[in-house]
């Protein structure tokens, strides 16, 4: 991207507790999983979000504070609870119990912060769920006019197809997996096709499409095509926040102008390094500095 390398990325979305079997409960929802990995990076992300007047939201504010993160987009809603998730591992993969009315659903536009030499805007699809975070988004998508990175997470029933090709509609870079690819864009043509069919419908610049332990591939508007499988000797531990860490990578990329093939061969290599711990994010900087001073971002 044609930006100098101090301009902000913004982060806007759900911030949660995703609670395990085993009774662990870890940080997650993917903006704020994205905007974690962000820091660590160092590319100072503003993470525009909303937490409950609770202690879930109080431990929140107190992570992001010790690993140096921005609180000045972190509403606190005095009605509404911090968000949680119940998480079910099977065969290997996550799935999803999400909670309706959560602190996050209320993200009020009054509060916004004024964004000041941001790069682009992130965001999921799961915030599209309820009306107010909605619309706070649909203002700031008009008001900032910033590139967007749009992260397709379909978390039944929270999603309707309107909504969400609404919402591709205009973005630059859209990221989802393949299942995902298959649910949108229905019909018997192969991923590849459909892949270029959702493109030209959308008129973005990337389609990123993430396959599990069969890697990625990213499809470009000027029609390159880049695919990279991961190493055949990844542990897995769980797969939660893998495409959070997969799409962190790409759109530091992005900011950091490097060549798309180079891109998607850091993603890979960070998001296989993520799913061999149990959650999606740590607070162990040391397990981060390998990929820093790798990358040369320090």
């Amino acid at each position: 991207m044609d930006r100098a390398y101090d301009a902000r990325p913004v982060i806007y979305g759900e911030a949660l507790f995703d609670c395990f079997p085993d009774g662990k409960t870890v940080l997650g929802g993917a903006p704020f999983n994205f905007a974690w990995n962000l820091q660590a990076f160092g590319l100072r992300p503003l993470f525009i979000s909303r937490v409950g007047d609770d202690a879930l939201g109080q431990q929140i504010r107190g992570a992001m504070q010790d690993w140096g993160m921005d609180l000045i987009g972190l509403q606190t809603d005095p009605e509404h609870p911090t968000g949680t998730v119940r998480i079910r591992i099977e065969g290997g993969e996550p799935s999803f119990d999400i909670l309706p009315d959560q602190a996050y659903d209320y993200i009020d536009s009054r509060l916004l912060p004024k964004l000041e030499a941001a790069s682009l805007l992130y965001h999921g699809s799961l915030i599209l769920r309820a009306p107010t975070s909605a619309q706070t988004l649909q203002t700031l998508r008009a008001d900032s006019g910033l590139p967007v990175f749009l992260d397709v997470n379909l978390r039944a029933p929270w999603w309707d197809q309107e909504t969400v090709h609404s919402s591709m509609r205009g973005a630059r870079w859209i990221k989802l997996n393949e299942d995902e690819l298959h649910t949108l864009v229905p019909g018997n043509h192969s991923p590849h096709h459909k892949a270029r069919e959702l493109q030209c419908k959308t008129q973005t610049e990337w389609i990123i499409v993430t396959r599990g332990r069969r890697g990625a591939i990213v499809y470009a508007a000027n029609g390159q095509v880049e695919e990279i499988k991961p190493a055949e000797n990844v542990k897995v531990v769980d797969s939660v926040g893998a495409g959070d860490a997969f799409a962190s990578v790409m759109i530091t990329g992005l900011l950091r102008d490097w060549p798309l093939a180079l891109s998607l061969e850091r993603a890979q290599a960070f998001a296989s390094a993520i799913v061999g711990q149990r959650g999606a994010t740590t607070r162990d900087p040391d397990f981060y500095r390998f990929f820093v001073e790798e990358w040369d971002l320090a």
